[in-house]
């Protein structure tokens, strides 16, 4: 989320987690757009998306913007994850899955206890690509993990969300570019729709 008008849509609509981008790209917010976001969203979790940030930067952020919790799009080591957990954040690291070859960091992720978010890798990007992970393979990273919570990410739009749902069976649905106008700007409408076809309406 970058402008407050938006959180305050997706609250209304019903979602359980907002984002704001830390990670670079057209979505990227400062501290008080951020803190903005938090105010708009009324009590509900608001997570910083990073990148390549520090367990510092992101722990000085949190403070700063008064976050909720932290997606972690690079880094996600199990002792980041710890640290900060124990710091009271709310942790969902990141897999950028390019196939099979990627599941011995999801048991690695899983061995964390944090719920993971997948997302199809695309080279030199983090997140919000537009690029569907296929649902063949999200559905065998989701048996991979079991009873684990698993969000799924990449691609997902009002048209597509329901089919994807009801083939990997995910905890979570995340999106970004598929309820948009333009970078950052979100249709109310499409959100609409979105949650309408999820069954979270």
């Amino acid at each position: 989320m970058v402008r407050p008008a938006d959180a305050d849509a997706a609250v209304r609509l019903g979602v359980s987690y907002l984002g704001v981008i830390f990670a670079g790209g057209p979505r990227q917010v400062t501290v008080a757009q951020a803190r903005e976001v938090v105010a708009a969203a009324g009590g509900v979790p608001v997570l910083g998306v990073f990148g390549s940030a520090t367990g510092d930067e992101i722990l000085r952020v949190r403070e700063q913007a008064g976050l909720a919790g932290a997606q972690l799009h690079e880094r996600g080591t199990p002792d980041l994850l710890a640290r900060l957990r124990a710091a009271g954040l709310f942790v969902l690291p990141v897999l950028r899955l390019r196939g099979a070859e990627d599941f011995p960091e999801l048991d690695l992720l899983r061995s964390t206890g944090a719920p993971v978010l997948v997302e199809p890798r695309v080279e030199g990007r983090l997140g919000g690509t537009g690029v569907p992970l296929p649902l063949e393979l999200a559905a065998a990273a989701r048996a991979r993990l079991g009873a684990h919570p698993m969000v799924l990410a990449g691609g997902l739009t009002p048209e597509t969300v329901a089919a994807a749902v009801a083939a990997v069976q995910p905890h979570g649905v995340d999106v970004s570019s598929g309820i948009e106008q333009g970078p950052g700007v979100k249709d109310h409408q499409r959100m609409l729709r979105f949650m309408e076809a999820v069954g979270w309406r």
